[in-house]
């Protein structure tokens, strides 16, 4: 039921591995997560004018560590993560701000939690790697079209990453960069990874182009104003600080001066200024 519950900050259920969508008419959607017990279905919107959140309609399943993507027309579209049984899925759905409520579409190819979800210039949106069932790490891609609801599969990965970035350039290609690369079983621990690959999204095929300055996993990243990309953060043995630039006219990475404090599973954002800010 939309609007059972409104709460001054801070947000109404406390949750984490959730997303966080701003929409179209300048609110913000949290959905699902997972509150250290429960995988949930609850849904809120902070409204930034008022400074009040409001429960929302829950989704049509229990997730958690799964995407969120802003459509070309104002719905979101929620896809994979891990659901209530503790096991990754493969299913998709969307929330239609107009009227508050989520409906299922299709179910994308392959089940995944830890992979990223690109918006294209097209309109499709691009699911890349990610994580299965037996901590097996992925290297297929998958394409969503909101016009009929179904999902394509699009050329693999030529490596496989997970907790990994994915950052949308100005030529339209996708550049997907580190996150763990394999699982070694025993003992039981991620490996992570510097490699660094694009996506074309007229040839829907991938290709390498040089690895970052730094391993890492669990970052994030930004397109500046000036073309290039800031990755900051993540883990590689412990929470880093690091920083480093893509450039995309040439392919190379260089170092950049560190964050203050060392964060992972973090936020960073484009400011209006152009100044970049991180988050948790």
């Amino acid at each position: 039921v939309t609007g059972v519950q409104t709460c001054a900050l801070p947000i109404c259920v406390a949750r984490y591995m959730h997303t966080a969508t701003y929409l179209t008419n300048g609110q913000v959607l949290i959905a699902g997560g997972y509150d250290g017990t429960n995988v949930l279905l609850g849904t809120e919107l902070f409204n930034p004018v008022t400074g009040m959140w409001t429960t929302m309609s829950p989704m049509t399943k229990a997730r958690y560590a799964h995407t969120a993507t802003l459509l070309g027309d104002g719905r979101v579209l929620i896809g994979g993560g891990i659901g209530s049984n503790g096991s990754p899925t493969n299913s998709a759905e969307l929330y239609d701000p107009i009227t508050g409520n989520w409906t299922a579409t299709g179910s994308m190819i392959t089940a995944r939690y830890g992979h990223t979800a690109t918006l294209l210039t097209n309109g499709n949106v691009l699911i890349a790697g990610g994580i299965i069932q037996s901590n097996g790490l992925l290297t297929s891609a998958e394409l969503y079209n909101p016009a009929t609801g179904n999902w394509t599969a699009t050329g693999s990965l030529k490596a496989r990453h997970a907790n990994h970035t994915a950052t949308l350039l100005p030529n339209g290609q996708v550049l997907i960069a580190g996150g763990y690369g394999s699982f070694v079983s025993p003992p039981g621990i991620y490996l992570i990874t510097a490699a660094v690959e694009l996506y074309d999204p007229v040839l829907g095929t991938w290709k390498l182009t040089n690895s970052m300055t730094s391993y890492r996993a669990n970052h994030a990243a930004t397109m500046l104003r000036n073309g290039m990309v800031l990755v900051v953060g993540g883990d590689y043995g412990t929470i880093i600080s690091s920083a480093e630039l893509y450039d995309p006219s040439v392919g190379t990475w260089t170092a950049t001066i560190p964050m203050n404090i060392p964060r992972h599973l973090h936020t960073v954002t484009l400011l209006s200024n152009g100044g970049v800010l991180a988050t948790a």
